[in-house]
C-alpha cells in the first residue's frame, strides 16, 4: 500500500505564482494508494483553482486521452498541479513534453509519497515511484532523481556519465542530464548553475 499526503500548503503556494491561472488535476484511481481527499479539497476550493478527477494518471496512454480531452483548460493555463503519488506526475510531465503541445507548462506535484509495507498494487506504469516521503519533482523538472538516476544521487550528475548515458547502464540514459535539459528548456535553470554541480535546494 502507498501512502499520499498533501505537501505543506506554503510549500505549494511558493512554487505557483499568484497571478498566474493553475489548473488541478487529481488522481482517484489506485484503490491500493491512501489519498487524503478531504484536505485537498479543501485546499483547492479555498484557493479557487480549477480541478478535475481522473483516474490511473500512471497510465501514459491514459495521460494522453486526458491531455486531449483537456486541452483547452490545459492551454490557458501556466501552472498545473498534481494530486497523486509521485509516478502520475512523471507520467503527466513525460507526455507533456513527448507531444509538444502544451510548451512552457510546469507541473507541480501537491503530495509527498510514503512507503509502507504491504500489497503495492499493479499499475501499468513506466516510471517508479521509490515512496521518499519527500517529493522533488518540483525541483526537478517532474524528473525523479532517485528513480531515474541508477544511483539515486540527489545532487548530479556524477562523473561517469558519457554521451549522455549512464556508467552503471549503458543502455540508460543519465537521469540528470535529463533533469538539466528540461529545466534548461523551459527555462527554470539559473544560468550559474552547471550539469556537475547541481543541487537539489528546497
Amino acid at each position: 500500500m502507498l501512502i499520499t499526503e498533501i505537501k505543506p500548503k506554503e510549500e505549494i503556494l511558493a512554487k505557483l505564482n499568484k497571478d498566474e491561472k493553475t489548473f488541478v488535476i487529481q488522481c482517484y484511481g489506485c484503490k491500493e494508494v491512501y489519498y487524503p481527499a478531504d484536505e485537498i479539497d479543501g485546499f483547492v476550493k479555498e484557493h479557487n483553482f480549477q480541478s478535475i478527477l481522473i483516474d490511473y494518471l500512471c497510465n501514459r496512454e491514459y495521460v494522453r486521452k486526458y491531455s486531449d480531452k483537456f486541452s483547452l483548460e490545459i492551454t490557458n493555463t501556466k501552472n498545473i498541479l498534481i494530486f497523486s503519488c509521485g509516478t502520475g506526475v512523471q507520467s503527466f510531465t513525460e507526455v507533456l513534453v513527448e507531444t509538444g503541445k502544451f510548451a512552457g507548462k510546469t507541473v507541480h506535484a501537491g503530495c509527498n509519497t510514503l512507503y509502507v509495507n504491504g500489497f503495492q498494487g499493479l499499475t501499468p506504469a513506466c516510471h517508479n515511484c521509490a515512496q521518499c516521503g519527500t517529493c522533488y519533482l518540483n525541483y526537478t523538472a517532474g524528473i525523479c532523481p532517485v528513480t531515474a538516476c541508477s544511483k539515486g544521487l540527489l545532487n548530479g550528475q556524477c562523473g561517469g556519465c558519457k554521451n549522455g548515458k549512464c556508467e552503471v547502464d549503458k543502455e540508460m540514459d543519465c537521469g540528470w542530464e535529463k533533469i538539466f535539459n528540461k529545466l534548461n528548456k523551459t527555462g527554470k535553470l539559473d544560468n550559474k548553475v552547471h550539469l556537475r554541480n547541481f543541487k537539489i535546494v528546497p
